[in-house]
């Protein structure tokens, strides 16, 4: 397999390197090091997640029956799509093979987008029904009723209670009274919170992906990405495969235990 310290077809060397092939270690080290401290930081909020579900099971058996489990299903298959393609770019570029690392990037920029317009989608469903944690201060931001000398904006989460009881009672929950809804409705609360919290932070993650994969493709289309010269395609690859798997743990989590 080539590597990135080819002396004619490679990097320039900065000064505090000895070789090319430490600078490009060093780089794949740095990486790691990055990756270590974003597994920290997931794994911090799954074990939370792990506590408080073990503590609170009823918010979860709630909640879950609000997300749309196919469409889940659908961004699992398309981001481990995204991962075989990633990983095609950093072997074409090793291979020198232009046009296939192009195209690969292309496709795997195509699957970030096909990931977050499915996201877009399952937000704006929760929108409309007003499951979105903070939604009432939002809409009164962007209202015409906005008034920054006025009153104080509303501060109550206020979710849609008859779509959630024609819901609740479609999955099985038949003659709810008042209080038992009550108690439903608080729990979706915590439940979207947590959903929005582990969701909104792994999209950001994509979005970051994504420009970052932009900047690859731009280059792969000068022609700067070359056997000698790989470097950033595979740090690259590193990262999404690490956005990747944290998502294989998240679907799971929220869709499909209940």
């Amino acid at each position: 397999m080539p590597h990135d310290h080819d002396q004619t077809d490679g990097p320039p060397l900065a000064h505090h390197f000895d070789s090319l092939q430490q600078q490009f270690d060093s780089a794949r080290l740095g990486m790691w090091i990055f990756l270590v401290t974003e597994i920290l930081f997931f794994g911090g909020l799954f074990c939370a997640y792990a506590v408080y579900r073990a503590n609170h099971p009823a918010v979860f058996v709630d909640g879950h029956h609000f997300l749309q489990t196919p469409l889940g299903a659908f961004n699992t298959c398309v981001l481990l799509l995204s991962s075989l393609t990633m990983a095609w770019s950093v072997r074409a570029a090793q291979l020198r093979r232009r046009g296939t690392l192009v195209a690969m990037l292309g496709a795997t920029i195509l699957c970030g987008l096909v990931f977050m317009g499915v996201k877009a989608v399952e937000y704006r469903h929760k929108w409309e029904h007003r499951l979105v944690p903070g939604q009432a201060r939002l809409q009164y931001w962007f209202s015409d009723e906005h008034d920054p000398n006025g009153v104080e904006p509303p501060k109550e989460f206020l979710p849609d209670r008859e779509y959630i009881r024609e819901h609740l009672e479609a999955a099985g929950y038949t003659d709810l009274t008042d209080e038992q809804l009550d108690r439903r409705v608080a729990n979706l609360r915590t439940f979207m919170a947590i959903y929005f919290s582990l969701t909104v932070l792994h999209a950001l993650h994509v979005l970051i992906g994504l420009g970052v994969l932009t900047w690859l493709l731009l280059g792969a289309t000068r022609g700067r990405w070359t056997s000698g010269h790989f470097t950033p395609v595979d740090l690259v690859g590193l990262y999404w495969h690490l956005v990747d798997l944290i998502w294989i743990y998240l679907f799971p989590l929220l869709y499909l235990i209940h």
